[in-house]
């Protein structure tokens, strides 16, 4: 299958609606680990994110994903808008051109945004923080010739769930050093919600 204009406009909504049901939870794991507001950041983002796909008339997925990002970028505080923005902006460069999305460009996407937020964030694999579900998922996909729904949510969430055990080296997290352990990573579970979300539009898709 491919990504369509309502295949995007979903996973955006789905993504937002499992950030607001649990963005208390987010920024408890943010308190823990980091400043506390990394639930409340991205229940703004993606509730104006949605505010704004919603009101606006698309006839491509990468136009659609260049307005989620913007208003990531100019909504959200703290290190996330600039992150997940970026995230959003290279996926939107990488399948410009098309109406609908092909799982190889998609996974293209994937692969260009994990690259804007290496260069922003400066961060690596294991270094507890979203990269460490990103990463998993481009392997996933560049594995498939195919979107395999079950395997993108299976993927991110043994990702995340990995991050409990990993001391932090970047951001607030990595001045706790090894009292970083034992906590999940703030960026992980909100990825995991976002391919989580991606997972179930494929799926309602297929």
């Amino acid at each position: 299958m491919e990504l369509q204009v309502q295949h995007a406009l979903n996973w955006i909504e789905k993504t937002n609606e499992k950030i607001q049901t649990n963005k208390d939870y987010l920024s408890a794991l943010d308190r823990a680990i980091g400043d506390g507001d990394h639930g409340l950041n991205m229940a703004r983002g993606f509730q104006e994110a949605v505010g704004k796909t919603t009101s606006s008339s698309y006839t491509s997925v990468s136009d659609i994903f260049k307005d989620v990002a913007m208003t990531l970028m100019s909504k959200v505080g703290g290190a996330s808008g600039p992150l997940y923005g970026t995230a959003f902006l290279k996926m939107s460069m990488a399948v410009k051109g098309e109406d609908s999305v092909s799982h190889e460009r998609f996974t293209k996407g994937v692969e260009e945004a994990i690259n804007g937020i290496i260069q922003r964030g400066k961060a690596k694999e294991g270094d507890k923080t979203l990269l460490d579900v990103w990463t998993p998922v481009l392997r996933m996909l560049q594995e498939q010739s195919d979107f395999e729904a079950d395997s993108l949510e299976n993927t991110a969430k043994s990702a995340m769930e990995s991050t409990k055990d990993v001391m932090a080296i970047k951001g607030r997290a990595a001045y706790l050093k090894e009292r970083s352990i034992g906590h999940l990573d703030p960026g992980s579970v909100s990825s995991y919600y976002l391919f989580a979300s991606l997972a179930e539009v494929l799926k309602e898709g297929e």
